[in-house]
C-alpha cells in the first residue's frame, strides 16, 4: 500500500465523514484501481475504516460515437463533402475520407441514406451521369450536438453508447479510526527477534484463503494417461502384460514367424526401418527356424505355403519392430515349449514404421494388442470378447467387416459408430492366427489364438479433442498442454448397471404404437369406403349344410342380400343322395329366389344350396375365387356380411369402426365355442345375452356404443337363439332383428 494514498484517504474521511473511491479517483486524477488497492490495504488494518462494495452503470461513447462528436454525424460528413457544383458518389466518399480518415464505406452508406431522407442532398441526372448535389444551403447536425451534451454529462441519450458497469467502494470511519498509518510487517526476521523490536511491531494478519505458490512437479502425458486406462481394462479382464522392452527385433520374429512372406511389400525399406549396426540377429532357435522355412517354401499343416526360396539371411535382418505382434509370437513360442496352458496376454508399447508424416501419421506410434490362446476357440468367441472389451471403453455399437492379414484367417476390421461424425469409423483389426503360424511353434492342433489390435494415439486424440497428431507427439508439442490436460476417465463400466425395467412405461409405449397403427388402418379403411364401388362383381356361391343343423343365421343374411339388390339373384336348393331321409318342404323352400327374366348365367348372384350330412358346420365355396373351403356357420356368416357390405351402403360387420367390429367378432366366437363345446357353454352364452339386453341402460342392440349398433351379431344370434329367449326385452329385440 502506498502510505501517502492511505493517509490522504483517511484525512478526507476525517474532514467529510464519508467517501467514494470512484469520486476520489476523479477528484485526485488517479487511476481508480490504485484507489481500490489502497482501500483494501486499509481494510487489512482492522476497524480503521468501514467499506461497502457498490456497482453502478456508466454510459460511455463508443469509438464511432467519439468520431461523430469530432467530425459530425455520418449524414453531415456526406453533406460537407459535396462541392457546390455537385459530385459523384465515389468522389464524395474520397473527399469524406480525406476530411476524416476513420470514415468507412459502411458509414458512407448510412450517411447517404440518412441525408437523402432528411432532404439535405438530391440526385441530379440533368448532365447525363448522375451526381449528388446539396439540396439545402445549411444543415443542423442534431446528432453531433446531443452526443457532445452527453460527453459533458448534460444528456442521457442511449444511441451510440456503450454500457459499462463500474464497481466502487463507499467508505466511512471505523471504530478504530486514525489518520496515521503504520506499515505492517509481513515477515518475522532474525534481527527482530535478536533486538526485541518485534514486540512493538504490527504484523499483517495471515490470509488463510490466499492461494499458495504452485509447487513444481512433473505431469503425465495424455498418451500415458489413456495407456493407464487401457492397461487397467486388460487387467480387469484377467490378461497378463507381455514384456515389450525390445524395440529392435529380427525380421524372423517380426515377419517370418507370422507366416508373412519375404517378398511382402511391408518388408521393403520404404516401409520399415532396418538397422545398420548390428545388422543381423543370432538368437533365433534353429529347429523352429527350419520348420518356419519349410512351411513358407513347401507348405505343411494343411497349407501349400508360398512356394519360394526362403532365405535365412533375410530373416536375420534387424529392424525396429513394426508391430507388437512380434512380441506375441515370442510369447506363444515360449508357451508351446513349456507345455501349453491357456493364456491371455496384452501389450501397449511403441512400434515404428517408415511413414510419411502428416496430421494423422507419425514414424512411431503406440499399438494396443490383446491375445487369447485356448482350446476350441472360434470366431464367435472373438466377437464376444471384442464386444466386452469395447463395452468397457464405452463403445457399444460395433460392426465387423471381413479383411485380409497374412497371419490371421479369418480376419476382421472393427468399426464403431461415431455419434459426433454420424458415421461408422474403423477402430481396430482382429482375427484368428493361422495354423501355419501356430503349429510350427509346437502348439497343439486344437488350440486357437484370438488376437486384436488398435492404436493408442487415435482414441487419445478423440478423448482430448486433437485433430493433428503432431500437436500430441513430437517436437512441436506445447509442454504447457502436458501440464494442463485433465485426467483421463474412460466409461469402463458403462452398460454394466442393473436397471429395474419400467414395465408400465414399456406398456404405454407399446399401447401408443398399437393405437397409432390402428388409427392409420382405420383411416385407410375409411378412404377405401369412400371410393366408388363400381359395378358389383358376378358371384357364384355353393353352400353345403346339414338338415339336422340348419344355419338359421345364414338364411336371414341371404334374405337380406336378396332384398337389398335390384339386380337379378337366383337361389336353387338341392338334396344330396347321401341323405337317408328326404328334406321337409320348409327346407326345400329355404330361401325365396327372385324372379329373373334372364338366364342363370347372366344373374349377378347365383346361390346353390345343397342339403348334405356334413354335421353342425356348414361349408361354403366361392366358385373361381377361393381354393379352399369356408367352414363353420360363423365363417359363412362373415363371408355373406362382407358381400352384403361390398354391394350396398349398409353396415353390418366391417363397415363399422374397429372397436365395434372386434366386439362383433367376440359374439361370433362365443357362438362358435358353444357349437364345439356343447350345452354348458350355450347356457353361459344365453345368460350373457340376458345380461346385455336386460341392463338398466336400455340397450337396444348387442354391440356398439349406447344405445348400441345393429350388426351381424344381432342377425346371427337372434335367428339362432331366438326360440330360447323368453324375456319381454328379448322378444322386443328379436322383433327388431327380424325387421332388417
Amino acid at each position: 500500500m502506498a502510505i501517502a494514498h492511505g493517509e490522504k484517504i483517511l484525512k478526507y474521511l476525517e474532514e467529510n465523514g464519508k467517501a467514494n473511491s470512484l469520486r476520489l479517483s476523479e477528484l485526485w486524477n488517479e487511476d481508480h484501481q490504485k484507489i481500490v488497492g489502497t482501500v483494501k490495504s486499509l481494510l487489512c488494518l482492522g476497524d480503521v475504516i468501514e467499506a461497502e462494495l457498490h456497482s453502478s452503470v456508466k454510459w460511455d461513447l463508443t469509438e464511432e460515437g467519439k468520431q461523430v462528436t469530432t467530425h459530425g454525424s455520418h449524414e453531415a460528413q456526406v453533406y460537407n463533402a459535396i462541392p457546390p457544383s455537385g459530385s459523384t458518389q465515389t468522389e464524395i466518399m474520397t473527399q469524406a475520407s480525406i476530411l476524416n480518415a476513420g470514415f468507412t464505406k459502411d458509414m458512407a452508406k448510412v450517411g447517404f441514406s440518412k441525408a437523402m431522407s432528411l432532404g439535405w442532398i438530391a440526385v441530379d441526372k440533368s448532365s447525363g451521369a448522375p451526381k449528388f448535389i446539396q439540396k439545402v444551403s445549411s444543415i443542423q447536425d442534431v446528432v453531433q450536438e446531443h452526443l457532445k451534451e452527453l460527453a459533458s454529462g448534460k444528456n442521457m441519450l442511449t444511441n451510440e453508447l456503450r454500457t459499462e458497469i463500474v464497481k466502487s467502494y463507499e467508505m466511512k470511519p471505523g471504530s478504530s479510526f486514525s489518520t496515521s498509518v503504520t506499515k505492517q510487517e509481513t515477515d518475522l526476521t532474525p534481527e527482530m527477534i535478536t533486538s526485541g523490536s518485534w514486540k512493538t511491531k504490527e504484523f499483517k494478519a495471515y490470509n488463510l484463503n490466499a492461494l499458495g505458490t504452485p509447487v513444481p512437479r512433473g505431469h503425465l502425458h495424455p498418451l500415458m494417461k489413456v495407456r493407464a486406462e487401457f492397461r487397467q481394462i486388460f487387467l480387469e479382464m484377467g490378461f497378463s502384460e507381455m514384456p515389450t522392452n525390445n524395440y529392435v527385433e529380427s525380421s524372423f520374429w517380426n515377419f517370418d514367424a507370422l507366416f508373412q512372406p519375404q517378398q511382402h511389400p511391408a518388408r521393403d525399406a520404404h516401409d520399415t526401418f532396418f538397422l545398420a549396426d548390428p545388422a543381423t540377429a543370432s538368437d533365433i532357435p534353429t529347429d523352429y527356424m527350419e520348420r518356419v522355412k519349410n512351411v513358407h517354401s513347401h507348405g505343411g499343416y494343411g497349407s501349400q505355403g508360398y512356394g519360394y526360396d526362403w532365405k535365412v539371411e533375410e530373416a536375420k535382418k534387424n529392424l525396429l519392430r513394426t508391430h507388437t505382434t512380434a512380441v506375441s509370437a515370442r510369447m506363444l513360442y515360449a508357451l508351446a515349449q513349456g507345455g501349453f496352458k491357456p493364456a491371455k496376454y496384452f501389450s501397449i508399447d511403441r512400434v515404428f514404421r517408415n511413414e510419411t508424416l502428416d496430421a494423422t501419421h507419425l514414424a512411431e506410434f503406440h499399438q494396443i494388442e490383446g491375445v487369447i490362446a485356448d482350446y476350441g476357440l472360434t470366431l464367435g468367441n472373438l466377437i464376444g470378447v471384442l464386444y466386452e472389451f469395447f463395452r468397457k471403453l464405452g463403445i457399444e455399437k460395433l460392426r465387423f467387416k471381413p479383411a485380409y492379414n497374412p497371419y490371421t484367417e479369418p480376419s476382421m476390421e472393427i468399426f464403431s459408430y461415431h455419434p459426433g461424425l454420424k458415421k461408422w469409423v474403423e477402430i481396430g483389426n482382429s482375427g484368428i492366427f493361422r495354423p501355419e503360424m501356430l503349429l510350427p511353434m509346437g502348439l497343439p492342433e486344437d488350440v486357437s489364438v484370438l488376437a486384436w489390435g488398435l492404436s493408442l494415439e487415435r482414441p487419445t486424440m478423440i478423448k482430448y479433442g486433437y485433430d493433428n497428431i503432431r500437436d500430441l507427439v513430437g517436437p512441436k508439442v506445447n509442454m504447457q498442454m502436458v501440464a494442463d490436460n485433465p485426467l483421463c476417465r474412460l466409461d469402463k463400466h458403462r452398460g454394466t448397471e442393473i436397471k429395474e425395467p419400467d414395465y408400465l412405461q414399456e406398456l404405454d409405449i407399446r399401447m401408443d404404437s398399437i393405437l397409432t397403427r390402428l388409427r392409420g388402418i382405420e383411416n385407410e379403411v375409411s378412404k377405401l369406403k369412400k371410393k366408388d364401388k363400381g359395378s358389383p362383381e358376378k358371384l357364384t356361391l355353393v353352400i353345403e349344410a346339414d338338415p339336422i343343423y340348419p344355419p338359421l343365421s345364414v338364411q336371414t343374411l341371404i334374405r337380406i342380400l336378396m332384398a337389398s339388390r335390384n339386380a337379378p339373384v337366383s337361389v336353387t336348393i338341392h338334396q344330396h343322395s347321401s341323405l337317408k331321409k328326404a328334406c321337409s318342404a320348409d327346407l326345400m323352400q329355404w330361401a325365396k329366389s327372385t324372379i329373373s327374366n334372364v338366364s342363370r348365367v347372366d344373374n349377378l348372384f347365383n346361390l346353390t344350396w345343397i342339403w348334405k350330412p356334413v354335421g353342425p358346420r356348414p361349408v361354403a365355396k366361392v366358385v373361381n375365387h377361393y381354393n379352399g373351403d369356408i367352414c363353420g356357420e360363423t365363417a359363412v356368416a362373415r363371408l355373406l356380411a362382407r358381400i352384403l357390405e361390398s354391394w350396398t351402403d349398409c353396415a353390418f360387420y366391417e363397415n363399422y369402426d374397429l372397436n365395434t367390429t372386434a366386439e362383433i367378432d367376440d359374439w361370433l366366437d362365443m357362438w362358435e365355442n358353444c357349437i364345439q363345446s356343447g350345452d354348458p357353454n350355450f347356457v353361459v352364452l344365453i345368460n350373457h345375452i340376458y345380461n346385455q339386453l336386460n341392463c338398466s341402460d336400455g340397450r337396444k342392440w348387442l354391440t356398439g356404443v349406447l344405445p348400441g349398433t345393429k350388426s351381424l351379431a344381432d342377425v346371427f344370434l337372434s335367428t339362432v337363439l331366438g326360440h330360447k329367449l323368453n324375456s319381454d326385452r328379448a322378444k322386443e329385440w328379436l322383433s327388431r332383428c327380424n325387421s332388417f
